[in-house]
């Protein structure tokens, strides 16, 4: 097991990759972090991934009422963080509640597979990994 406290964001868009594609790396990914450590989300996070999980063209993918019993799942498993700090860096100032939430939160990282994201990676010696850089990390390893 990990030695260190291990404390992941993950973006809206890792998060409905990890919902529609259950064999994915983004759902690998997911379901690591739950089992090694703690996922933070924040009311805006939240906010956000209602309204993305609400839309009809995923209906395709997954059940509407699958996608609600996955976010129910994690606001019951996530730990809510109050972002204390407002953070504008981000070129897409969408992502900027991430890299809040990490940063209020003292997360290890945060997954995403967003461009904009990535580029700051490190910020504020917090990692922004893919998921696939994710799943090949120390704390992987040390979960087997």
């Amino acid at each position: 097991m990990p030695t260190r406290l291990t404390r992941f964001v993950f973006d809206t868009n890792a998060i409905v990759s990890a919902v529609l594609l259950p064999n994915s790396k983004p759902r690998q990914a997911f379901d690591m972090a739950k089992r090694i450590g703690t996922i933070l989300i924040s009311e805006d996070a939240i906010d956000e991934l209602n309204d993305v999980l609400r839309r009809k063209d995923f209906d395709k993918y997954v059940t509407e009422a699958l996608r609600t019993e996955f976010l129910v799942a994690l606001l019951r498993d996530a730990e809510l963080v109050e972002t204390t700090e407002t953070i504008v860096a981000c070129r897409d100032p969408r992502d900027d509640k991430f890299l809040s939430l990490a940063v209020s939160g003292h997360a290890n990282c945060i997954v995403s597979g967003d461009k904009d994201l990535r580029d700051l990676s490190p910020f504020r010696e917090i990692a922004i990994l893919t998921p696939a850089q994710f799943l090949e990390r120390e704390w992987a390893r040390d979960s087997e």
